[in-house]
C-alpha cells in the first residue's frame, strides 16, 4: 500500500475523529482526537505541525500525528500518533513520526521534542527510538486509556543541545537510581553527581537558588519573582514513611477561563512560571487566601500537572497531602510536577510528600546558551501494577530505578531486601 503524507487541513476533521475512534474507541483522553474546536485550533495554529497519511489509490485517511510547540520555551510535544488498525505493520507509524519530527526541527525554533508512549506493546517504543527519541523515564498510572496505564517518556534533541548542559554536582539520594538509569540507557553522564547527606530532622536546609537556573551567579529565593516555581524553602525533612500527615482545608475552582485570566495577571512574565505546553485550568486555594496552586487538571486522563503557586513558591509546602486528597476527589489519581535538578529544597519538599522521581529531562530549559536539567516527580494513590506493561530494553533501567526509589520512600528500611 502506498501512502502520501501532507499537512492536515480543517476539512480533514471529520475523518480524523473517525480515525481516532477506530484506533482508541471512546477511550482516547486527548481533545485533538475528539473535540472539533480544539482540532481546528491546532490545525490552523502556525506553530503546530499536524500530518495526515492517505492511501494513494483511494484517498482514505489512515494515519495522523501532531507536534505541538511552545516557541517561547523552545519545546515541542509529539502527540496523537495513530495508524488505522487495517494498515499497521508497514512502517507508517515510523514514517509519520520521522516526518513530523523533521518538520518541527526544520523551523529552528525548537531545542527538543518529547512524547509519551503507551506500554501495552513494545512497538511504540521501537517506533520513536528508531526516529531519534531517547527514553527518559516511566510515568506509572499516568493515563486512563484502556484502564489505568503506565506511560514512558521519550525526547529527541536538536544538534548540540545535550553538549551544552549545566552540570549538577549533588542531588538527594533518592534521585541517584534515576540518574543511573539515564546513564545506563542513553549515556547521559551523571557519574560525578554525588548524593547529598540526608537532612537531619529539626535542621534547616539552604534556600533553593531558583534564580540560578537563569543567571550566572545565582539569585537568592527572596529575590525571585513571586510564584517562580512550585517549590519549598528550607523546611524540616521527615521521611514519607514516618511523616505526620496534615490536612489543610482547600477549595477547588475549575473555571478554565477565569483561571487562565487570573494566572496571566499573577504571572505576566512567562519566565515567572515555567510551564511549557501547560495551561492551568484549575486553582486549588486555601479558604483564608494563604496560597493558590495553579494546575492543569485532565479529568479524561485522570491526571493533573502542578504548574505554579501564588503568592510565593513555598506557601503550599505543608498542603501537598491535602492536595492529593482533593485532586483524587476531582478525578485525578495521578499528579506530577517539574522541578529543576538543581533545586534541592524543591526536590526534598516533594520527596517528603511521597512524590517519586519518575523521569529526568536533560537539557529541558534553555537559558542563554546553556541548558538545564529537570526532574519529573509523580505520585499516584492507585496501586501500581507493572505486570501488564511491555517494557523494552531501553526503558527497563527506568522501571528498576522507579521501584528502587519508591521502596526507599515508602518502605521501612528493614522491609527492603537487596
Amino acid at each position: 500500500m502506498t501512502t502520501t503524507l501532507r499537512p492536515a487541513a480543517p476539512h480533514d476533521i471529520a475523518e480524523l475523529r473517525q480515525l481516532y475512534f477506530e484506533v482508541y474507541g471512546h477511550g482516547y483522553p486527548v481533545a485533538l482526537g475528539s473535540d472539533p474546536t480544539e482540532m481546528h485550533r491546532l490545525i490552523t495554529d502556525p506553530h503546530s505541525h499536524w500530518l495526515v497519511a492517505r492511501r494513494a489509490d483511494t484517498g482514505e485517511l489512515v494515519g495522523s500525528v501532531v507536534v505541538q510547540t511552545d516557541p517561547g520555551n523552545r519545546l515541542g510535544k509529539l502527540v496523537g500518533l495513530a495508524v488505522h488498525p487495517e494498515h499497521r505493520g508497514g512502517g507508517l507509524a515510523g514514517r509519520l513520526t520521522g516526518a513530523v519530527t523533521a518538520d518541527a526541527f526544520a523551523t529552528g525554533a525548537l531545542d527538543s521534542i518529547h512524547t509519551t508512549v503507551r506500554l501495552v506493546t513494545q512497538a511504540p517504543q521501537r517506533v520513536v527510538a528508531r526516529n531519534g527519541y531517547r527514553p527518559l523515564g516511566l510515568l506509572p498510572n499516568a493515563a486512563d486509556v484502556s484502564g489505568c496505564e503506565t506511560l514512558a517518556l521519550f525526547a529527541c534533541y536538536a544538534e548540540g543541545v545535550l553538549e551544552r548542559r549545566e552540570q549538577v554536582t549533588a542531588v538527594p539520594r533518592e534521585l541517584l537510581p534515576l540518574l543511573g538509569a539515564a546513564e545506563e540507557s542513553i549515556g547521559i553522564p551523571y557519574t560525578g553527581t554525588l548524593a547529598l547527606p540526608a537532612p537531619v530532622p529539626g535542621t534547616d536546609r539552604p534556600l533553593p537558588q531558583l534564580g540560578g537556573i537563569g543567571s550566572t551567579g545565582g539569585t537568592a529565593l527572596a529575590e525571585a519573582p513571586p510564584g517562580t516555581l512550585l517549590t519549598a524553602p528550607a523546611v524540616t525533612h521527615a521521611e514519607p514513611r514516618t511523616r505526620p500527615r496534615t490536612r489543610t482545608p482547600m477549595e477547588v475552582i475549575t473555571a478554565p477561563g477565569f483561571v487562565r485570566r487570573r494566572f496571566r495577571e499573577l504571572f505576566p512574565d512567562p519566565a515567572g512560571a515555567y510551564s511549557p505546553l501547560r495551561t492551568p485550568n484549575t486553582v486549588l486555594a486555601s479558604p483564608d487566601g494563604e496560597f493558590e496552586i495553579y494546575a492543569d487538571l485532565d479529568r479524561a486522563a485522570g491526571s493533573c500537572a502542578l504548574v505554579a503557586v501564588h503568592p510565593h513558591p513555598w506557601a503550599a509546602t505543608g498542603a501537598l497531602d491535602s492536595l492529593m486528597t482533593v485532586l483524587g476527589r476531582a478525578g485525578a489519581d495521578y499528579v506530577e510536577t517539574l522541578v529543576p535538578l538543581s533545586d534541592t529544597a524543591g526536590l526534598y519538599a516533594f520527596l517528603a510528600s511521597g512524590f517519586v522521581p519518575s523521569a529526568g529531562y536533560p537539557a529541558m530549559r534553555r537559558v542563554g546558551d546553556r541548558f538545564h536539567d529537570y526532574v519529573l516527580l509523580s505520585r499516584t494513590d492507585r496501586q501500581i501494577d507493572f505486570r501488564s506493561t511491555a517494557v523494552g530494553p531501553l526503558v527497563r533501567p527506568y522501571q528498576s530505578a522507579y521501584l528502587t526509589a519508591w521502596a526507599s520512600i515508602y518502605l521501612p528500611p528493614h522491609e527492603v531486601v537487596r
